[in-house]
């Protein structure tokens, strides 16, 4: 079983307390750039099975988009009501 930090939390957990690290930020846009080319490999390997070019790259890099922009909205949302910052007023 793991044992509480120095802080009181369990390790791997950040500090509600402390505001979120850019390598937390960074790691959401690495995500969406990897999410982006993952589908537009996507989009060409069906392209050049299919031979419907251009047609796969375009759909799967706009899903690709929507699906990233997605995750980082949960990610980000996920966070700030960790934080308590996403209380209403």
């Amino acid at each position: 079983m793991s044992e509480p930090g120095p802080s009181g939390n369990r390790p791997g957990l950040r500090d509600p307390s402390k505001p979120a690290s850019g390598a937390e930020y960074a790691g959401a846009g690495l995500q969406l750039a990897l999410t982006l080319v993952a589908f537009m490999f996507l989009g060409i390997w069906l392209d050049k099975r299919l031979g419907t070019s251009p047609w796969f790259v375009l759909i799967c890099v706009f899903v690709g988009a929507g699906a990233g922009f997605y995750s980082i909205y949960r990610r980000l949302m996920g966070s700030a009501k960790r934080d308590g910052s996403g209380r209403a007023r």
